[in-house]
Formats: structure tokens, sequence, C-alpha cells
């Protein structure tokens, strides 16, 4: 039975000595926080109390809302201190625990979200749970203190009720490790989703049908690729119309730069306004792709602006990147960000004003609840000096917002995230000719890797000095991806022996041995209720689908054919939930992609000419191609197709091969990229 008058010890609110900003921010309230831990889990058995689970982040709008309501009111406090032991935890710290959690609410048929409000056995088993509950009711949702109590009442009186609903749900978490099947995934089955994901894609907007809108990064690079794989032009349209509404709406910043986390509308005008840093890494690295087909300035000046936007103000003095920027100010959403039409125009006189507000949208009424946030999805002619002089008026703008109130910034350091960006910046930097950006990568990547290891271990979160370890496999897979890009963009040989140290502690600490997968935590991890080991998309690509494109392009450029004999197995073992669920799967249909069709680029040779054929074969976008520096033919494997054309090549050149076909020798940029265009070709065709 739970203990009916708890020790003042188990009273108290223990989160003052976290590092995370999240967690922080709840320090001062009257509920008697835990973090995640062993501690919490052993009082939660000590006083026989159900858990009271509590997952969000710094930027997450409805968080606030909900410690606002609830967690900072005393009367509320005191019935969650009474009946349960409440756990805090930042969801960018600890992902496993939130992976397993929102699972286990995606079983009771409930849609997932932020806050995840969970109730718990004194065990951490899960019993049921939500979201953002109100603390009065409203809008057919339950209030706070009544579902508390009435949770903390079947616990006590109904423990076959609490049993039937741990089993079901125990049962269900841990059936989804164990997918059962082999299924193959080849190019007509990729042409079949893209065509099927194609159809979800909103034709006068851009983006994914209705609202809200999420700048789904994986579902645009999956479209691309079938555009590439195919040649039609409605792939890359479906794409182009998206970026081309997501670069003007309101989602993106216009002032600062940097793109929001949604549109909570279809037209892209309202943003949810907190800026996370995997949201922009993705976007960046899609902008610069999409400019290599398109040469429209409006993607180039968007990255540009963005990079700008990131170091700024997510640069820490580390020389690594913050985790986001909150969507609050001054306890409003938004706040810093919208404007008035007569501040405007008080701002930048009536005739600079009223010329700005025409293109940005800006009324006496306010496009949004009397407010405006600043957009150009009105579609309006704008010459050359149109556009200087907008330049002009944005900075004006962006100086008078300096001196506003702030949202916060949660400059936690987390390595899957930061291992995104310094690859978004690595292969962009290369595609936009942009060397400073390679090297803002690279910094960030001595950061984590001198700062953020343990040996050849990787931690997840920095802060204040404090590291998380053990790490998660996404900050393996991400950091190994980070390292390729790098390697590629520099051809410096220590990223890839950094990549090779990190792929081998993840083979040795977070594989499973039975299917060639991943788990997301470490063999030796504290323990949970179940091993994370989830195969599907969030917002960011699963760390299974990361590693598998790592473990394809290790195979060309570490000369060793067993990386590419794992990232088949583990593919074919996730084939079979992905042929079942393609939406959750993108990522791995991307990797897919890449196994299929990469060109690998090998240039012979030393000094001038073949710098030149590198430059030109790295420039190239990094969806469906590999470039490795051969000076020898014994940086390739036995097996590979080139390696009898470098024995033979006297001075520098340039093969490509796909699969068992290699180019003939080119020597020079043009005919390296004629003969890419050709192989490409050729393969569309087959």
């Amino acid at each position: 039975m739970p203990s009916s008058l708890p020790s003042s010890a188990s009273q108290q609110n223990r989160l003052a000595h976290e590092t995370s900003p999240y967690l922080l921010q709840h320090k001062g309230n009257p509920v008697a926080w835990w973090a995640w831990g062993p501690e919490a889990l052993a009082e939660a058995k000590r006083a026989n109390r159900p858990i009271l689970l509590s997952v969000g982040y710094a930027a997450c709008h409805w968080c606030h809302v909900m410690a606002h309501e609830s967690f900072e009111d005393d009367a509320t406090a005191q019935v969650m201190n009474e009946l349960y032991v409440n756990i805090k935890v930042d969801r960018e710290e600890r992902p496993d625990i939130d992976q397993i959690y929102m699972a286990a609410l995606h079983h009771l048929g409930e849609h997932g979200g932020w806050p995840l409000t969970m109730f718990l056995t004194p065990a951490g088993e899960p019993i049921w749970g939500g979201t953002y509950f109100p603390k009065t009711s409203r809008y057919g949702k339950p209030a706070f203190v009544d579902v508390l109590r009435e949770i903390a009442r079947i616990f006590r009186d109904e423990p076959d009720k609490i049993e039937r609903n741990r089993t079901a749900l125990m049962t269900r978490l841990a059936a989804a490790a164990r997918p059962e099947g082999r299924v193959t995934i080849g190019a007509a089955e990729l042409d079949n989703a893209a065509r099927q994901l194609g159809g979800l894609i909103d034709p006068v907007n851009g983006g994914t049908r209705g609202a809200p809108k999420f700048p789904q990064a994986a579902l645009f690079e999956l479209l691309w690729r079938a555009g590439q794989r195919t040649g039609e032009a409605r792939y890359f349209a479906a794409v182009e119309i998206t970026l081309d509404h997501i670069c003007e709406g309101g989602i993106y910043d216009h002032l600062g730069g940097g793109f929001s986390r949604y549109s909570v509308d279809e037209r892209w005008l309202v943003p949810h306004f907190e800026k996370m840093l995997y949201d922009n890494a993705q976007l960046l690295e899609l902008l610069a792709i999409a400019d290599k087909r398109s040469g429209k300035a409006l993607y180039r000046q968007r990255a540009h602006e963005t990079v700008e936007w990131l170091k700024r103000e997510m640069t820490t003095s580390g020389g690594a990147f913050a985790a986001s920027l909150d969507a609050d100010s001054e306890g409003e959403e938004g706040k810093f960000y919208v404007w008035s039409y007569d501040e405007a125009l008080r701002v930048l006189g009536v005739e600079d004003g009223e010329f700005f507000a025409r293109h940005y949208d800006v009324t006496p009424a306010g496009n949004f609840e009397g407010h405006n946030i600043l957009n150009r999805l009105n579609p309006l002619p704008r010459s050359e000096e149109d556009e200087a002089r907008l330049a002009t008026l944005r900075t004006k703008l962006l100086a008078v917002r300096g001196t506003r109130v702030r949202p916060g910034l949660d400059d936690k350091v987390l390595a899957d995230w930061n291992g995104l960006m310094i690859a978004a910046l690595a292969n962009a930097g290369l595609m936009f000719d942009e060397p400073s950006w390679i090297e803002m990568a690279a910094r960030a990547f001595a950061f984590i890797s001198q700062t953020m290891t343990d040996g050849d271990r990787l931690g997840h979160s920095w802060r204040q000095g404090q590291l998380k370890l053990p790490g998660m496999a996404s900050d393996f897979a991400a950091m190994i991806r980070a390292a390729l890009a790098l390697h590629e963009a520099t051809g410096h040989a220590t990223y890839l022996d950094r990549a090779l140290v990190w792929q081998n502690a993840l083979d040795r600490d977070y594989a499973n041995a039975a299917t060639g997968t991943y788990y997301l935590t470490a063999a030796d991890a504290e323990g949970l209720v179940v091993r994370p080991a989830s195969t599907t998309d969030e917002a960011t690509p699963n760390h299974n689908a990361v590693a598998a494109a790592n473990l394809i392009r290790l195979a060309l450029v570490a000369g060793d054919e067993s990386w590419r004999e794992k990232a088949d197995r583990l593919i074919a073992a996730i084939a079979p939930a992905a042929v079942e669920n393609l939406y959750m799967h993108m990522a791995l249909l991307n990797a897919i992609d890449l196994r299929l069709r990469a060109a690998e680029i090998v240039v012979t040779g030393e000094g001038g000419r073949a710098q030149a054929l590198l430059a030109t074969a790295r420039a190239l976008p990094p969806l469906d191609r590999i470039v490795l520096h051969a000076p020898s033919a014994e940086k390739l494997a036995h097996g590979h197709p080139a390696r009898e054309k470098l024995e033979a090549a006297s001075e520098p050149r340039a093969f490509i091969c796909m699969g068992q076909t290699c180019s003939l020798p080119v020597t020079d940029a043009a005919g390296l990229i004629g003969a890419m265009d050709a192989m490409m070709d050729a393969m569309r065709h087959t």
C-alpha cells in the first residue's frame, strides 16, 4: 500500500543540481521532482507508490503550459507528492526513456507528443498515460488532479486491473523489438513507396496535406531520390514547392534566420516558434541539394542566413552547437518574433515601413491573433533594388528585436544532434563552396571528440562541464556520419580513423547479435524496463537507418567489404517492419537507395589535377555519391572493380563505379560530370 505519511526527505525537489535547462526550469516547483535514476526507482519501491513520469524539453510550449497550470500550483503539487514518486525527464537528454514510454503511449492507442505524462508501477513499468492534461476539466480532457487520484485509487484498490494493463503493454513493447519474416526491398519497391508517399504531398502549399505541417526532411529526401532514380520531374517539383513555401512562410525567421519546429496551419504561416538544431541541420542539407539542381537564389540565401543564425545564436564557447531556442518569452509563445504594424512603421519610418509591410504581410489588423508574423507567402514582384532595400530594413528590425527579452536557450550539447549539423555543414559547405562552413563543422567535431568521449565511448549530453555517459546508438550513428562527411570533405585520415573507432564501439556495445540491428542503449547502461530497440524515425532519422548508410560508405572509404555485409544484414532485419509502415521508415528507405545507386567516385594520383578532380566530385550532392581519394590501388578492397584500373593508371584519373561497372578514366571536371550523368542515366534505363 502507498505510505500515507511520506518522509520529509521524499518531499524535496531534487532538480537544482541537474545540468539540463529543462530540468532546471522545474527546480522551483513545489512538486517533489526526482531526476530519472536508481534512487528515484528505489524510493518508489520503498514507498510502494506508483511513479508519475513527466517527459518534456526546454523549448516545448505545452510543457510550459502544463508546468504553469499544475506543477507550479501548490494544491496540485500536494496531491502529486502525497500519491506518487514524481520523476521529471528531459527527452533530449534521455531519448531512451522517452522512446520506451512514448511507444507505450502509442500502444494504448493515444497520439504521442510532449509533455508526455505516464503512470508507472514502482518498477518503472507503464500502466497508462497521455500528454498534456489541463488543470481543470475542458474539451473532453479530465482535470489533472482527477486523473492523479483515479490512477492512485486503481493502483491501491484494483491491482488486478493494473497488472492486466502492465502485462499487455510489456508484451507489446517486447514484441516490437522482434521483427519476423524476410522481405526484400529493391528499386521497384522504392519506386512504389515513393508513389504512395508522394500522394501525401499538398500540391498547393507543399508538405503533407492538412495541418499541422512538419518539415519532414526524410520524406523530402525520399522523393528527391525517387526523382533521381526515375527521372520523373514530379518528385523534384513536390520537394521544391515545399521548400519554396517553407522558405517564404512564417515558419522561417525572416530577420534572424533559422526554421521553427513546425507550422500549425496548412500554409506554413503560423509556426510553433521553437527552433531545434536537428530541423535546421536537415533543412540546410536539403536546401543545398535542391540548389544544385534548381539554382534558385532563394535556397542559397536561406541556407546562408541559417548558418549565420547558427554562428550568432547557437554556437557554444567550445565550438559545438546548442540544442534549441524556446518558443516562449515573457510567458508568451512567439512574443519575441511578432510585430505590430505601428511598431514596424515607428522603427522604419512611414515610407520604408509601408514598403516593408507590403512585402512581409504586415497589416494593422495583423495576420495572427492581432499580431503579424513576417512572411512572403504573397507572391509579389521584387526587383534586385527591392531586395537590397528589404535587406537593409530587415537589419534595422533585427537590431530592434535584439533589445527584446529573448527566448530561453537550451545550451546543452547533444552528440547526435551535433552530428547531424556537422554533416550538414560539411556537405552544404562543399556544395555551396563555403570552406568556412567546413571549418565550423570541424570545430564542433573536435569539441565532441575531445570533450564528450571516454576512450572509444561517446557521451550523449554535455553542459557546464558535466558529461552524461554512456551515449546512445543515435550519438554514435550521427557522429560516425559526421566523421565520414568530414573525411570526404577534407580527405583527412583522422576522421576516417575516428569513424572506425566509433563503429567498432557501436558494434561492441549496442549491436543485437541475433539481428544485426542496434539497441538504442549500451549493454551496460542503467537498467530500464525494456532495452529500447525501435527502428522507426522520429523528428530525426532512426539510428539504425543512419548506421546502415554509414556502413555502406565505410565499405568504400575503409576498403573493407565486411562493412557492406553488415549493412545488408541490418537492412534485411528491418525490411519487414519497413514494408508494413513505410512512413515511419523513410530514412531506412533512403539508406537502401544509397545501397542500390551509390556512385563510388575514385580519384587516383596526387597533385593539382587530382585535387581538382576531388573538388568536382565532392561538390556533387551526397545523396548518391561516395568519394575516395586512392593514390594507390591498395586503398581499395581486393574485389573492387576499379582496382585493376588504378594499377594501370600512371597519372591522376577519376573512375565512377556503380555495382561492378566502372566508367572509362576521366581527367578533368567536365569529363567527371559527364561520366556521372551517363552512369546515372544508364541506371534509370535498366
